[in-house]
């Protein structure tokens, strides 16, 4: 149990840090207009760690002139707190906020067990609460089976390549030369050094990187989940990152690791909870070919070269791949679709995405850095077509480094867009 002359102090701390905010200067994120301020369920926001959870937060409570008490307990000192520490957390926020203070922002709140119970008897008396946390088991499974129907989920991602321009004031309407260069080139930076907000003004990302990576795998995985073998989860860990883009084989990888295939497939859910990776299933009508031969994204580019013996290639291919793959989860999450890779058999040529609306397909996407020759222009167009009959859609895009335009193949439209534009709409 935690005195509560430490929690009142390091609440009165991070109160003085909140008053000097100013949220004027910083970057709109798309996911502000997911906030339901009136509505009586918890506000949730879910996100790997550093994506600007906390940011968001402060920045639409600020904006819209709320008055909130605020806990950050991802701090040392509040390490080891319990379930009936939190209405000692509660006593210090009336005491230093006032009792009638309408708002409750609760920062990473994963690590307290029974956290769900204490919030759920705060809604009950009709506190607004805003809850964030950087583990997606225990959020969505916990508030699934506590808070049904309670609570408003928000998945928040590092910048995308529209928010990363805004930070870095990059002209992205201009027509002329200048402009169109300034925004090749924030490209081409945004796919090696990726989108955390607190990276863009650094010079050492690599150390930032790898202490993101080590606080994820000791803080998210190893201290939740009581993990013993350390090395072999940065082992898979940087397998994947390292294969990002590739369908996940875990009879290879536990021959090449060195590691039983249970533990790889146990450790990459584990991943993939902690945000690091995000898992893309393959697009079937029958459950039990959707979760086989899943493929492993990363969550930002930037996990791909600022790591210790990385050695990851120049593809830039696969890191358009994976921009797209997260940027499309940005925007399906405002309509609740889904997205899928389509592979119709081992030797089928396969679509990169589709995005569903339950068991419709809506758009098929190829996406290709290249297709200047026809070699490339063929394989990528090629296998839209073949895709377009069997998923009975017509919506074909192809997403590549090449002028926007439309092309029309065997009686079939492909809208071919630039992946700057397509990136910035």
């Amino acid at each position: 149990m935690i005195e509560e002359r430490i929690i009142l102090q390091v609440l009165a701390e991070q109160r003085d840090e909140v008053a000097g905010y100013n949220p004027a200067g910083w970057v709109s994120r798309r996911e502000e207009s997911m906030f339901e301020f009136d509505s009586t369920m918890a506000q949730v926001v879910i996100g790997v760690r550093r994506s600007g959870k906390s940011t968001i937060c402060h920045k639409v409570l600020l904006e819209h002139g709320i008055r909130y008490g605020y806990v950050n307990l991802d701090d040392d000192r509040l390490l080891g707190m319990e379930a009936k520490d939190l209405n000692t957390v509660l006593s210090c926020i009336y005491q230093l906020y006032g009792t009638d203070v309408p708002y409750l922002f609760l920062d990473e709140i994963q690590d307290v067990d029974g956290w769900h119970l204490f919030v759920n008897r705060l809604l009950r008396s009709k506190m607004r609460i805003f809850v964030t946390g950087s583990n997606a088991k225990l959020l969505s499974s916990e508030l699934a089976t506590h808070l049904t129907g309670r609570y408003n989920e928000i998945r928040l991602y590092p910048f995308s390549f529209s928010e990363y321009c805004a930070y870095h004031q990059v002209d992205t309407s201009g027509i002329t030369t200048k402009a169109d260069a300034a925004r090749k080139s924030a490209f081409m930076d945004y796919i090696v050094t990726g989108g955390f907000p607190e990276l863009q003004s650094l010079r050492n990302k690599r150390g930032y990187i790898e202490s993101l990576i080590g606080a994820i795998l000791e803080k998210d995985i190893k201290r939740r989940f009581k993990i013993r073998n350390m090395d072999a989860l940065r082992k898979i860990a940087n397998h994947l990152i390292n294969n990002t883009c590739q369908e996940v084989n875990y009879d290879d990888m536990s021959k090449i690791l060195g590691i039983s295939d249970k533990t790889c497939k146990k450790y990459t859910d584990y991943l993939r909870q902690a945000f690091l990776i995000q898992i893309l299933s393959k697009h079937s009508f029958k459950s039990k070919n959707r979760i086989r031969s899943p493929k492993a994204y990363i969550v930002d580019p930037g996990f791909q070269n600022n790591r210790e013996n990385s050695m990851a290639g120049e593809n830039i291919g696969w890191r358009l791949e994976n921009v797209v793959y997260i940027e499309l989860l940005r925007r399906c999450a405002y309509d609740f679709r889904d997205v899928y890779y389509y592979k119709a058999n081992p030797r089928a040529k396969e679509v990169d995405f589709v995005v569903c609306d339950k068991d419709r397909a809506l758009e098929l996407i190829q996406v290709a850095y290249e297709i200047d020759t026809p070699k490339s222009y063929n394989r990528e167009t090629s296998a839209l077509i073949q895709a377009a009959g069997p998923l009975h859609c017509d919506n074909l895009t192809l997403i590549a480094f090449s002028p926007t335009r439309d092309v029309e193949i065997d009686g079939k439209t492909i809208h071919i867009v630039s992946a700057i534009e397509w990136l910035l709409a």
